[in-house]
C-alpha cells in the first residue's frame, strides 16, 4: 500500500534531520513496507525543493544503478536519479571532514557538463554528445542517511545517497575520445581498491544522461545548459575512513583526489 501525504511528510522530515545531524535515520521501508518507487521520488523531490527554498542552488543530477550488476543486486531494471546542489561541490585535492557524513563511500565516474538543453522523449547517444560541452573525470562521495538493510526505495528517497562531487583531471570534448573506453583506477591511500571501464555504464556513460532526459520528459523537466550530470560509477563503492586519501586515476584524462580528515 502506497504512502499517504502525512507519511511522506514524516519521511521528508526524517531525511532532513539525518542530513543535518550526520546520523543515520530509520529507513522509510522499515516504517512503511508498502513504499513505492513513486513515493520514494516524491520524497526526494520534496527534500530537494526544501533545500532550494533554504538557499541551495540546483546544479544538476546524478544517475545511479547504471550497471547491470548493480541493477541485478538491487532487483530493479532501470537506473535511478538524484539532485546535485552547489554545496556538494568539492575542490580537487581538498580536505573534507569525515564527520560531515554519516557513512561516506566514494565512486569513480565521468561527469557531463551540458552546453545545450536536453529534453526528452527521444534522446539518444548522439543527442547527448551534441548537447555536452565537455566531460570531466570525477569522484562522487555517497552517503547513506538511512540505515540497513536498504531497499531501492530507501536509496531513491535518500536522493540516491548523493553527498559530494569532486571534479578534476582533464576535461575533454565528448567527440574527441571514445567515452566507453575510458578506464579508471580507484586508490585508497597506496592501495588499488577498484578498476573499471566506462563501458560498464549502460555500454556508454552518455546513455545514462539519455535515460534521465527521457525519464523526466513526462514531468516537463529539461536538463539545463551548464548543469552537470554524474553518469554513474563503473566500479563498486569504496569505504572512506578518517585520514584516507582517495585518488581516481583516469589515465590520459588525469586524476582527481580528495582527503578525509
Amino acid at each position: 500500500m502506497a504512502m499517504n501525504d502525512a507519511e511522506r511528510e514524516e519521511a521528508v522530515e526524517r531525511l532532513i534531520g539525518a542530513n543535518a545531524d550526520k546520523r543515520q535515520a530509520l529507513r522509510p521501508s522499515a516504517s512503511w513496507p508498502g513504499i513505492t518507487i513513486e513515493d520514494a521520488y516524491a520524497i526526494s523531490s520534496e527534500v530537494a525543493r526544501r533545500r532550494e527554498a533554504s538557499g541551495a542552488k540546483l546544479i544538476g543530477h546524478k544517475i545511479g544503478l547504471t550497471s547491470m550488476a548493480m541493477q541485478r543486486a538491487s532487483k530493479i531494471d532501470e537506473p535511478d536519479y538524484g539532485y546535485l546542489f552547489d554545496d556538494m561541490l568539492i575542490e580537487d585535492g581538498a580536505k573534507v571532514r569525515h564527520s560531515d557524513y554519516c557513512v561516506p563511500r566514494v565512486e569513480l565516474e565521468l561527469t557531463f557538463i551540458l552546453g545545450e538543453a536536453l529534453a526528452g522523449p527521444g534522446v539518444g547517444l548522439i543527442e547527448v554528445l551534441r548537447a555536452t560541452e565537455y566531460v570531466v573525470p570525477s569522484i562522487e562521495i555517497i552517503d547513506a542517511r538511512v540505515d540497513e538493510p536498504r531497499t531501492i526505495c530507501d536509496t531513491i528517497a535518500d536522493n540516491g545517497a548523493a553527498a559530494g562531487i569532486v571534479l578534476g583531471g582533464r576535461a575533454v570534448r565528448p567527440f574527441d575520445i571514445d567515452l566507453a573506453r575510458v578506464g579508471g583506477v580507484l586508490y585508497r591511500n597506496a592501495d588499488i581498491e577498484e578498476t573499471g571501464l566506462a563501458a560498464g555504464v549502460l555500454g556508454n556513460p552518455a546513455m545514462g544522461i539519455a535515460w534521465l532526459a527521457n525519464k523526466l520528459a513526462p514531468f516537463g523537466t529539461v536538463l539545463e545548459p551548464g548543469h552537470m550530470m554524474l553518469s554513474g560509477s563503473f566500479v563498486r563503492p569504496v569505504w572512506a575512513e578518517p585520514n584516507d586519501t582517495i585518488r581516481a586515476d583516469f589515465g590520459e584524462l588525469g586524476s582527481v583526489s580528495v582527503h578525509f580528515v
